[in-house]
């Protein structure tokens, strides 16, 4: 068995809000809140990054449009003894998944880290 981290992606959708750092600061925020509540304080939450399409420079995944922001979340989790990658993600989403309800949620990236070697 061995040790995942896991990258996912959430869109999350805020409302009455005029700038993009108010918006990213309340999305952040906000999913901190609900992934704290349900006992899942050991995902990190973070502001995604999208790839401007003239120069490829990255910048942060929020945009406004009549005073509601979709921004993109980064959520990292790790994931101990899963038998694949894809046990790994499922594991993943249905432990963040459990914690935000209705929020879309997608895999970004699936890497197998070190496994402790202390015996249990």
């Amino acid at each position: 068995m061995s040790n995942y981290l896991v990258a996912l992606e959430a869109a999350w959708l805020v409302r009455d809000v005029e700038a993009i750092d108010d918006a990213i600061g309340v999305a952040v925020s906000e999913a901190g809140r609900r992934l704290n509540e349900a006992n899942k304080e050991f995902v990190d939450v973070e502001v995604g990054a999208t790839p401007c399409p003239a120069c490829g420079e990255p910048f942060d995944s929020a945009f406004i449009a009549a005073s509601t922001a979709l921004v993109g979340l980064m959520l990292e989790i790790e994931v101990f003894n899963a038998d694949s990658e894809e046990h790994a993600t499922r594991i993943a989403k249905s432990e963040v998944g459990g914690a935000l309800r209705d929020v879309p949620l997608e895999v970004i990236d699936v890497i197998e880290t070190e496994a402790d070697d202390e015996d249990e």
